[in-house]
């Protein structure tokens, strides 16, 4: 066995060693086995990949998140399969995509007589979860998270021993950290699957003492404070007008408290790490950092996420860190998030056809540890709020197509050459356009979810309080 995967690494060496398109070849022994070891799954909702200095940011804003890095497999090319947390979560935790398992709003009905929250045991009560299958095999499974999107009501905790959501609605890691280290030390003699997540970047959460303004220049006139009452009426207007006009020094403020909030959650998350190596569970436990998506830092002359598809909304960070292992391996090669299910059973040795009836749209991504892989298209959605009804794909060539189905307008990019998606090329390039957008058809159209058997009309399904008001 030893001969062939040494066999097989020279050919792929041989035959792609110039292809810019791929991952490095990975020189040494990888184990894969780690049947009946721990897992933490840690969810920094919110975190732009571009934020993290690992991934590239000037800024020293991630240095828990990088020290994990230098020892992990690190995907430089995660995209989420939506741009918000309800659909975007769920996907972790049964391995489909949000069409499948049908979690695209807060509500499954709202109108004027009936307000329904989408729940998973109704949406798609056939499909198990990450949490279930674990906890059938006895692993102790709990879940400290912030609230919000991650809320029991839509069942999250579904298969979790212990699910503990915040009081406050955008919680952040200041309280679920705590609680999650002291159910550790209660529970470390046994094999767990833990769920860490917390809101301490998102627009709608501010740190308990307020900003110390670290990063923010001392010549800004403070039009703005960085206060959650802005970033909403800024992210109402962007979905009002379709676009807002902030001076340059505004922009440089807001992307400055940005990484102030995204420095407080990684050093929050240090003292998760330093628990963890006190307990000695480090060396038996599969350690994965990401996030369900990333957020509009004006990039497209918005706030906030959920509405588009572009980058900065689905490009997130996927680390992976293997017990007893020091790796520090970039990846380049395009991966999904509908890919953490399979991959983490792949891991830990389970088979997803005998525990979760071959569910899993995704792919395991185990051999991105042995040799370089191609890139694959990957696709997203979004039914932001019955506001916007969008698909896209980004194929293995880097060109991306963003579908917006309610007014069948389309966007096309070349992320090698224009990766900040500024330049629509659909004029210029109308049959890559019309192949693109049929292979997004043909994709959600063998997912059982036929884009052609719906009238994508517009409606509301509010997400905050202030989007209900407006009806």
């Amino acid at each position: 066995m030893f001969l062939a995967v040494l066999c097989f690494l020279a050919v792929a060496c041989e035959q792609k060693k110039a292809d810019p398109l791929v991952s490095a070849p990975m020189p040494r022994t990888v184990k894969t086995d780690f049947k009946d070891y721990n897992l933490v799954l840690v969810s920094f909702d919110a975190l732009q990949a571009s934020r993290v200095r690992a991934l590239g940011h000037s800024r020293p804003t991630t240095n828990n998140i990088d020290r994990i890095a230098r020892e992990a497999y690190t995907f430089e090319r995660c995209y989420s399969v939506a741009s918000w947390t309800v659909p975007a979560s769920m996907t972790w935790f049964t391995g489909v995509y949000p069409s499948v398992h049908q979690m695209t709003n807060k509500y499954a009905v709202y109108n004027d007589e009936r307000q329904v929250f989408a729940q998973i045991k109704n949406q798609a009560p056939r499909l198990k979860t990450l949490a279930e299958v674990l906890k059938n095999l006895g692993y102790a499974t709990a879940g400290f998270t912030g609230n919000a999107g991650v809320s029991k009501k839509f069942g999250y905790d579904q298969g979790f021993d212990v699910y503990v959501h915040d009081s406050q609605v955008f919680g952040r890691m200041t309280k679920s950290v705590p609680r999650a280290i002291q159910w550790l030390r209660k529970n470390k003699k046994q094999k767990f699957f833990l769920f860490l997540h917390g809101y301490d970047i998102h627009g709608q959460s501010t740190p308990k003492n307020g900003y110390d303004y670290r990063f923010v220049s001392k010549d800004y006139d403070r039009r703005f404070s960085g206060s959650e009452q802005e970033q909403e009426l800024l992210r109402e207007e962007g979905l009002d007008k379709g676009q807002i006009s902030l001076r340059p020094e505004d922009v440089q403020f807001w992307r400055a408290v940005y990484d102030e909030k995204v420095q407080r959650a990684d050093s929050k998350f240090g003292e998760f790490l330093i628990e963890l190596d006190k307990l000695g569970l480090r060396e038996k436990t599969i350690l994965v950092l990401t996030s369900d998506h990333g957020t509009e830092l004006y990039e497209h002359k918005r706030f906030d996420h959920g509405f588009t598809l572009y980058n900065e909304l689905i490009h997130v960070p996927l680390i992976i860190q293997l017990p007893g292992q020091k790796i520090g391996e970039r990846l380049s090669n395009q991966v999904s998030s509908v890919d953490v299910m399979p991959t983490l059973l792949d891991l830990m040795g389970v088979s997803p056809e005998a525990t979760v009836n071959q569910q899993c749209q995704g792919q395991s991504l185990t051999p991105n540890f042995f040799a370089k892989q191609r890139h694959r298209a990957v696709f997203s959605e979004t039914n932001y709020r019955d506001y916007t009804f969008k698909r896209s794909i980004i194929d293995e060539e880097r060109w991306k197509l963003i579908f917006t189905l309610e007014s069948k307008s389309v966007e096309l990019f070349n992320l090698n050459t224009d990766p900040s998606e500024t330049r629509n090329l659909q004029a210029r390039y109308p049959e890559r356009a019309r192949q693109l957008k049929a292979r997004i058809y043909q994709k959600f159209n063998a997912m059982g979810a036929k884009l052609s058997a719906k009238k994508w009309q517009q409606g509301l399904n509010p997400v905050y309080p202030v989007q209900g008001r407006k009806k």
